[in-house]
């Protein structure tokens, strides 16, 4: 953190997006690269991603010939959901029940393509930094015939845990965080958010609910609304670190879905992962490269650290507050 810095540095945001490009995709009323033009919506809206990385026909690829080099068929689709219709908006500057109704389609879209495939994946990723293509406020969901290397990861961790101790891990760490507390950002009736004692990334995150919930559609609305209102909370505070609309990666986990749908899942516990790249402003992020990519990632500063700077953020975002000054200046 306090070595000198010529590295490369981030480039400025844009100052102002505008809130409706007909040129843009993504925007209502817009023809997509399909030839698909957007309906005028007025809130949520949800279609098939033009561009897929999953293909529900991919073909087999056949027997492999040699154990070092075996495939299988990964089948699937992806599709888009946009949050809001204004491309000048991002989650922490919606309100409270628009936020509520991105979390109503991730929980419906949750259940529509769990019907069917074993994993569905939400993920937003927010900035160019993070590699997002189009400013306008959006996310995806990829589901898959298949449990993703990371899914099968939580689900041997939770599940041996479980095994041993009688009860699922992460609802054993929320416990264990709520005691300790030098590790949480905010806390609801409903929700905690807590930068993880595993945390890799600068201002990592984890979203947990207090109950013991499986997936999303398992929300009660009363934990839908607190989960709106902790979101905007926690993104606000992110915003506010540099004063910048703050890039990230998240994406939630649940128990897996499709044919396994029966089986006994009590193990998993529904949560939110954030991983957001900036490290010392808002222009400079950290690298995980050398000895990270070859060895093991290490911490730029502590879990500890890092939510005690969160927790010290304003819940009001920056932007919010300028333009107050702003209109008390003309008064």
């Amino acid at each position: 953190m306090k070595r000198p810095w010529q590295g490369q540095v981030e480039p400025p945001l844009m100052k102002t997006v505008p809130r409706h490009d007909p040129l843009n995709p993504l925007c209502p009323g817009a023809t997509r690269a399909s030839g698909e033009v957007n309906p005028h919506y007025d809130g949520t809206f949800l279609f098939d991603n033009d561009f897929p990385a999953l293909q529900p026909d991919a073909p087999d690829p056949g027997p492999s010939d040699h154990p070092l080099f075996r495939a299988e068929a990964a089948r699937g689709v992806c599709k888009v959901m946009c949050f809001h219709p204004w491309s000048d908006v991002t989650l922490p500057l919606m309100s409270v029940p628009e936020i509520r109704a991105v979390i109503d389609s991730w929980a419906s879209v949750t259940e529509e393509l769990g019907a069917q495939y074993a994993w569905v994946q939400i993920f937003e990723n927010k900035g160019a930094m993070m590699g997002c293509s189009n400013p306008h406020p959006h996310c995806q969901v990829w589901a898959s015939s298949f449990l993703p290397d990371i899914a099968r990861r939580e689900e041997r961790s939770q599940q041996s845990y479980h095994k041993q101790h009688g009860e699922p891990l992460l609802m054993e760490y929320s416990r264990q965080e709520l005691l300790r507390k030098d590790r949480l950002v905010l806390t609801s009736e409903h929700w905690l958010v807590l930068v993880p004692f595993w945390a890799v990334w600068p201002f990592q995150t984890l979203l947990l609910p207090r109950r013991h919930v499986r997936q999303l559609p398992e929300l009660t609305p009363a934990e839908r609304d607190d989960l709106a209102s902790i979101m905007k909370k926690l993104l606000t505070k992110y915003d506010n670190l540099f004063e910048t609309s703050f890039p990230y990666s998240m994406g939630w986990h649940g128990a897996p879905t499709g044919s396994e749908a029966g089986a006994n899942w009590d193990h998993w516990q529904l949560h939110a992962h954030y991983y957001p790249p900036l490290l010392r402003s808002a222009t400079v992020r950290k690298f995980m490269v050398g000895y990270e990519m070859l060895a093991q990632a290490q911490r730029d500063l502590t879990p500890e650290q890092a939510a005690e700077k969160l927790r010290a953020l304003p819940e009001v975002h920056y932007c919010l507050v300028q333009k107050d000054r702003e209109t008390a200046d003309i008064a």
